[in-house]
């Protein structure tokens, strides 16, 4: 026909009450843009025999042959450059042509089910099925296997700022962006589906893309595992929008990670492995509750866990003494950890954060009475070398934040309740170095922020006792060494003037092993380089791990 051209076609994919008509309507404001509402609708209702109170209208007057649809109506000829068809995912029933797929430019639009539930119910009972997330992920999936990753935005953040979405929206689809596409006339319009009366009567009253309220409606308790059922798809696409789209409407940008192979982790928590963003605890937990939890540091040598037995011995010990009930046996730790690292792959230079919390509680609060369901084991491993630098050393400066005395919180007790140390690094980083020293109640000192710490003075080694300070696995294999490397070894109370003039000072700890130390509060730790005793055990310590610990099993 004259004047009819091949154009371009947009799909937009979405779920039921989605803002997807206010969004069609958009688009329809456009000079170059021709719109075309739920094109498949009449062949969704004649392949699943679902009835809708315009079933018989609508079977009348649109056509219901898919194919046919898609061959002439969604990519036919045309008389503007652009075409745009409203799909709801659902409706991508089987028998349709892979042309539908294969050809035009696709995206999707997202709405968290909570705020789609309450309203839902007006016309059609909500089920699984007609919310239609799990099209949607599967929608994202075929596209993905395509080579052409559609954009996803999220209903939430076009009511937040619609110019900048619709902006990126229309870059990532390779079109101009029209000011036009912020507001349209009320009422309904000649593009209106059949079914407009019974659906559109809300967006019907609209002239824009208007702010989310500030405060949901109710959820009904009836549709509460509904939401459960639903969220989880929604979540990882809300995910892939804020990856996929050519702009960042969130207040902080996504991070680097310091070891970039972490990003795909498998992490268990409770019962379970998880990838790295499912992998979380309940807000009922005791270790969100009150820091109510212990913990235990663990590093993987060629194969090996190093002092597997030894911090689990602590790790019991510290669960006992804080009166942990329903505590999971040696062999279960030791198969949630075993399971976690071959999952992952990981059998040379990971380190494992090992977390036993009281568990979940039943009503928010502080008492252990409201523990019911047992403790929660969580096992977090990651590729991680040695945290500090081994080779040239590190600066230390003396914190004001003092160590706890076991008047208060026995460091023997490998607590989760870290705010101290935590506030000695503060003081630390703003310093800028590289760890803090802490000092017990007395003025002398017991350790860093989290490592312990030794001293060589005249061919003698010093350590603080372990009064105020955790006795550290790292420590206490660090001592031994010591002993048979045949160098003096002495544990005592020690003031931080002899830390600055020791000949060598290191620390001990599983994440950063055995790691010199060559400057504290602006005093040069001997002659500024790491020394010979410190050299020595650095060498004995690494033949240990290289001889030693626990196997990981190899029988998959």
């Amino acid at each position: 026909m004259e004047g009819e051209t091949e154009i371009e076609v947009i799909h937009s994919w979405s779920a039921p009450r989605s803002l997807s008509t206010s969004l069609m309507y958009s688009f329809a404001q456009r000079d170059d843009m021709e719109v075309l509402d739920e094109p498949l609708y009449a062949n969704f209702l004649r392949v699943t025999g679902l009835d809708r109170p315009y079933r018989e209208e609508l079977l009348s007057k649109m056509d219901s042959d898919g194919n046919k649809v898609v061959k002439e109506v969604i990519y036919g000829p045309g008389e503007k450059r652009y075409r745009y068809c409203k799909h709801i995912a659902k409706q991508r029933v089987p028998g349709l042509t892979t042309d539908l797929m294969k050809k035009g430019k696709h995206f999707i639009l997202i709405r968290n089910p909570l705020h789609i539930l309450p309203s839902f119910d007006k016309v059609v009972p909500p089920s699984f099925l007609e919310l239609g997330l799990s099209d949607l992920v599967s929608v994202y999936t075929e596209l993905c296997h395509m080579g052409q990753p559609p954009p996803i935005i999220d209903a939430e953040d076009l009511q937040k700022d619609a110019e900048v979405v619709l902006r990126g929206l229309c870059e990532s689809l390779g079109i101009p962006f029209q000011k036009s596409m912020l507001k349209w006339e009320s009422g309904p319009k000649p593009i209106d589906g059949i079914w407009a009366p019974w659906w559109y009567g809300s967006v019907h009253k609209s002239t824009c893309f208007t702010t989310t309220r500030l405060y949901p409606s109710p959820l009904p308790p009836q549709l509460y595992e509904l939401l459960e059922q639903s969220l989880p798809f929604y979540n990882l696409l809300r995910r892939y929008a804020k990856r996929t789209l050519p702009f960042d409407n969130s207040s902080l940008p996504i991070p680097d990670l310091p070891v970039p192979a972490n990003e795909k982790l498998l992490i268990w928590v409770g019962d379970e492995l998880l990838p790295r963003d499912w992998a979380k605890v309940s807000v009922f937990d005791s270790v969100v509750q009150g820091g109510d939890a212990v913990w235990e540091g663990l590093r993987v040598y060629d194969g090996k866990i190093f002092k597997l037995n030894d911090h689990l011995d602590r790790l019991f010990d510290s669960a006992k003494a804080l009166a942990f009930s329903n505590v999971p046996n040696r062999q279960e730790i030791k198969e949630a950890i075993f399971k976690t690292l071959i999952s992952n792959g990981m059998f040379d230079n990971a380190h494992i954060r090992l977390t036993l919390t009281r568990g979940k509680k039943v009503t928010s609060g502080m008492s252990p009475a409201f523990n019911l369901y047992g403790c929660t084991l969580i096992v977090l491993a990651e590729w991680k070398p040695p945290v500090y630098d081994n080779s040239h050393g590190i600066t230390l400066v003396t914190a004001t934040t003092r160590r706890n005395s076991p008047n208060n919180l026995d460091s023997k007790i490998h607590h989760n309740n870290l705010i101290n140390n935590i506030l000695a690094k503060v003081e630390g980083n703003l310093a800028k170095a590289d760890d803090a020293i802490m000092l017990d109640h007395d003025g002398f000192v017991s350790e860093t922020n989290a490592t312990n710490i030794f001293l060589v003075k005249r061919g003698r080694v010093l350590t603080p006792h372990a009064d105020f300070c955790l006795p550290g696995i790292t420590r206490a294999t660090v001592m031994d060494l010591v002993v048979k490397e045949n160098f003096v070894l002495e544990e005592r109370r020690i003031s931080l003037s002899e830390f600055h003039t020791a000949d060598e000072v290191w620390t001990t700890g599983t994440m950063g092993e055995l790691t010199p130390v060559v400057m504290i509060d602006g005093r040069v730790i001997g002659n500024g380089e790491v020394g010979p005793v410190t050299r020595r055990l650095q060498k004995a310590y690494k033949e240990l791990t290289s001889e030693s610990g626990e196997p990981i099993p190899h029988n998959w």
